[in-house]
């Protein structure tokens, strides 16, 4: 499987970054409800998650659509708990062709986990996600990218319970997350060990600057990404992009006793979202992770499932 983009290229447009010699850039889709974010981690218990309207299934399937008019793939990073919920959501993913990722089961951030009850947990997710998608499952994303220095042996636990890569580091400066130390591209966890495929970053004035989505995607306006974006494009070998359905929610309910920061973060620019994500769409090249970087993911692979799923074939 070639990593260069092929007869899904869409046309030239004016304005756009699409041309036919467009790199081909990874979308990604962390798949969770707006009541398991980071920012409500102290105001909603996981004991009272059944207890809360779910709007994950309706928001996933509008970002469904949306992909689906414009002919570009993703790769959806999902919670075993969603996919227990709503195995319908599972199905249409990778029947329409998208790759089925891991997200971990509970949103429990790693940095908080004993190596034990990691293992727990992204075995319960796998076996939950290929269960219902009937498809192997080789990708893995921390929760709140907590995946790094300080507890290495994640990795070594993802690769033994057969995940391939791993997009867990962000390696910028925040309060919540991330290493500005991190590699920027592509890096072995172990020698010969599985791959760790950062986050997008911009490398301007001695600092790492996000330019992947998120939350600063939502603050920023849009011309801002697109500069970064084409600042990097003979940079990187591929943008990797994120967000999460409950971001393309304009009429997600608040949640009591949220404070100013954590609705800030969570809120803001939620209304241009959706326009937003449509001019994405439209400007750059988007595919699944495992294609976009399925020169690394085939590369000394052995097993045949691995290479399947990299071929976006089914097992």
């Amino acid at each position: 499987m070639s990593a260069e983009p092929g007869a899904q290229q869409t046309k030239a447009r004016t304005g756009s970054f699409t041309t036919p010699q467009s790199p081909l850039n990874a979308l990604t889709i962390d798949v969770e409800d707006y009541f398991q974010v980071e920012a409500f981690a102290g105001l909603i218990d996981r004991r009272e998650w059944e207890n809360w309207p779910r709007r994950v299934e309706a928001n996933t399937h509008y970002l469904l659509d949306r992909l689906s008019a414009s002919g570009s793939q993703a790769t959806f990073f999902t919670l075993g708990w969603v996919a227990d919920r709503h195995p319908a959501l599972i199905r249409r993913i990778v029947a329409e062709g998208h790759e089925l990722a891991s997200h971990g089961y509970n949103h429990e951030r790693v940095t908080c986990l004993t190596p034990e009850r990691f293992r727990a947990d992204v075995d319960r997710a796998k076996q939950s996600l290929e269960q219902t998608g009937s498809v192997p499952v080789i990708g893995y994303r921390a929760p709140t990218f907590s995946v790094g220095r300080s507890n290495a042996w994640a990795w070594r636990i993802l690769q033994e319970t057969g995940h391939r890569y791993s997009s867990s580091v962000f390696p910028i400066r925040h309060d919540l997350y991330g290493d500005p130390s991190a590699p920027r591209t592509p890096f072995r966890a172990d020698p010969g060990g599985l791959w760790e495929i950062p986050l997008t970053t911009l490398r301007l004035f001695g600092c790492n600057l996000p330019c992947s989505g998120g939350g600063y995607f939502r603050l920023l306006p849009y011309a801002a990404y697109r500069l970064g974006a084409r600042h990097l494009r003979h940079e990187v070998r591929s943008l990797i992009f994120y967000t999460h359905p409950w971001e393309l929610d304009p009429a997600e309910p608040p949640v009591p006793g949220a404070g100013r920061r954590a609705r800030f973060r969570h809120r803001v620019n939620r209304h241009r979202m959706r326009r937003r994500f449509d001019s994405l769409l439209r400007d750059f090249h988007w595919d699944r992770m495992d294609r976009a970087y399925a020169s690394l993911l085939v590369e000394n692979a052995t097993d045949a499932g691995v290479v399947a799923a990299v071929e976006g074939q089914a097992p």
